[in-house]
């Protein structure tokens, strides 16, 4: 149900955590996908290649993108996005480990923040 004083906005937020099996793999997906990019000027590809070569959470924030989750759901347009990986210390059975444990909104960022603006 939607009233005059309900926004059409909708922030959605996943929190993932991945095991890289094979980083090799990982980044010669990366490779491709950089070098497949007809929009890139040489120097951000130069940089981009070195940055998924040496880094492996650079890799995965690399190949993956927030419109893909979005971009076939009937009535949604992204309108902005942002996501970061880093890689961390994962220990599924230690009570400190927990899901939503900072639920605001970082607005800091580091280095492997990766944000769209569209529209």
């Amino acid at each position: 149900m939607s009233t005059p004083e309900t926004s059409q906005y909708v922030r959605l937020c996943v929190e993932l955590v991945v095991r890289v099996d094979d980083a090799d793999t990982l980044t010669k997906a990366a490779l491709r996908r950089v070098a497949g990019d007809p929009d890139m000027p040489e120097g951000e590809r130069t940089y981009t290649e070195s940055a998924v070569t040496e880094d492996t959470a650079e890799a995965l924030a690399y190949i993956v993108d927030p419109a893909d989750l979005v971009s076939e759901v009937p009535g949604v347009e992204l309108v902005q996005a942002s996501w970061s990986s880093e890689q961390i210390d994962y220990d599924p059975d230690s009570p400190e480990w927990t899901f939503g444990e900072d639920d605001e909104v970082d607005d800091e960022g580091d280095e492997n923040d990766e944000e769209v603006g569209l529209g």
